[in-house]
């Protein structure tokens, strides 16, 4: 690998290892996959020649139990990251005859893979907020080294259990998917911080916190990006607008729901203008709080007008870009300068190279803060 950089890579069932040297030095490229809003992916390209033992044993891994486990970790300057802990999904094998050599690719997602395996339609949860709901599925599996961090649903929803009884819904990863729609919240598992180790995150949408040090364009030798560029949707921005139903009328009340709140605050001190506007009418079997906790989480994810695509060198920028944090941009201009949230981020490891492709948003132009971490 590079010099300052060092990758680990771990495969078993349930409890990895580290592979064998042989299984390192097939390894050809890794690409790692982090986006907000839908779960993480990898693909591990092995080279290996067609009448090795890896051959076989690479594509025998998946039939070792109901799923291999993968864990992958980089270190760069002497700190671990650990990019992904998922399971296998998917092998394929394409020989070249002329060299003799094959080209094994291994497919896989994160842990939420295995919660997306069994039905559980009709487990019953007397008398349970969803937040406890969602801390008994994820109980299950703690062998996977999942820790929970439910942040407890703001607007509940606990009915007598005299009337009725909350019952589960399809798999583990679709019902908790849903608790977390109805609540206008998020569910996503980050791998780390230690390997085997996973954070599963139930809670709001935070685009808040400390920023990572910023992405530089057209600043001479303090450039640490080799591309990136911005892009003005003007239509994307929606309004949405739900309703509240009034018990005594029956009839529903319209609440327009605005895109600012304290967990999603403007980056940009210019936002863009209200192309749409969407009518959530399936919000009025809610509460009056739980429908608009969902119009928030939804005009959340429409205010981000500004997008910014780039690639960067890892070993450049000097540390690992991540998703769902928040990152300063400088050199890009007034318009574009300052702080943004990171979408996604796909990290491509070949020997020699370590890259990352990113996707940056943001809810206005023209930035808020007079200067961002360097």
């Amino acid at each position: 690998m590079l010099k300052g950089v060092n990758l680990a890579l771990m495969m078993g069932p349930v409890i990895p290892v580290p592979v064998p040297r042989q299984v390192v030095e097939a390894l050809e490229s890794v690409q790692v996959t982090t986006s907000a809003g839908q779960a993480s992916g990898f693909q591990l390209t092995f080279t290996i020649s067609s009448k090795s033992v890896l051959n076989t044993l690479l594509l025998l891994l998946p039939q070792i139990g109901p799923f291999v486990r993968v864990i992958v970790v980089a270190t760069i300057n002497g700190i671990p990251n650990v990019l992904m802990d998922g399971v296998i999904t998917n092998q394929e094998i394409s020989p070249d005859v002329k060299a003799g050599k094959s080209t094994v690719t291994l497919t896989g997602r994160d842990l939420t893979a295995v919660m997306d395996l069994i039905e559980f339609t009709g487990v019953p949860y007397p008398a349970m907020p969803p937040e406890v709901r969602v801390l008994l599925i994820l109980a299950k599996y703690a062998v996977f080294g999942i820790i929970p961090k439910v942040i407890p649903a703001i607007f509940r929803d606990l009915p007598n259990p005299l009337e009725r009884i909350p019952t589960q819904k399809g798999k583990d990863l679709s019902y908790i998917n849903m608790l977390a729609g109805e609540n206008g919240y998020v569910f996503y598992i980050d791998p780390g911080p230690a390997p085997g180790t996973n954070v599963a995150y139930w809670g709001p949408e935070i685009k808040v916190g400390v920023p990572q040090p910023a992405l530089n364009i057209n600043m001479d030798a303090h450039t640490n990006v080799e591309s990136l560029s911005f892009r003005l949707d003007g239509e994307s921005k929606t309004l949405p607008v739900v309703f509240i139903q009034n018990k005594q009328t029956k009839l529903p009340i319209p609440i327009p729901i605005p895109d600012i709140s304290p967990l999603n605050p403007p980056l940009g001190a210019i936002p863009p203008f209200t192309a749409k506007i969407e009518f959530m009418n399936f919000t009025a079997k809610y509460s009056p709080m739980q429908a608009i906790a969902v119009g928030l989480a939804r005009a959340s994810q429409t205010s981000d007008a500004v997008t910014g695509n780039g690639k960067l060198d890892v070993l450049r920028y000097g540390r690992v870009l991540k998703a769902r944090q928040l990152v300063g941009v400088r050199g890009a201009g007034l318009a574009f300068n300052g702080l943004y949230y990171v979408k996604s981020v796909t990290h491509e490891i070949k020997r020699g190279e370590y890259k990352q492709s990113f996707t940056l948003s943001r809810n206005g132009l023209v930035s808020i803060t007079p200067r961002v971490p360097a």
